[in-house]
């Protein structure tokens, strides 16, 4: 339970920076920030594999690209879903999705949380 936690932390952590950084992203207080991060990972794990499933031919002729789309489809979703958060448009979804990643993934690797393989 504690790595779910930590994760969700580190996830709302990543949202306040990325939106601080982004003039296209705003979030309201750090208690939307959590509730983004919250949506996100529902979203991310019960939606996005269905929503990839569903395009694999564009995906196929796209080279993957189209699952940038699919990111854009799931940052936008999180702001209608989210009061609080707000999205300027696509590209700012876009910019948001790829910093956001960026973001996790360093505040994982400097607090040390990702397993070891």
């Amino acid at each position: 339970m504690s790595k779910v936690l930590t994760r969700l932390l580190i996830n709302t952590l990543a949202v306040l920076i990325s939106a601080y950084l982004l003039s296209g992203v705003h979030v309201a207080n750090a208690t939307a920030a959590v509730l983004v991060a919250l949506v996100l990972a529902i979203l991310n794990t019960f939606i996005k594999p269905l929503l990839i499933v569903l395009t694999i031919p564009i995906t196929i002729l796209t080279l993957g690209l189209f699952l940038l789309v699919i990111n854009i489809v799931i940052i936008m979703w999180t702001a209608t879903l989210v009061s609080g958060f707000t999205v300027d448009g696509w590209g700012w979804a876009l910019l948001f999705s790829l910093l956001l990643a960026l973001v996790s993934a360093l505040l994982e690797s400097i607090l040390g949380t990702k397993e070891k393989t």
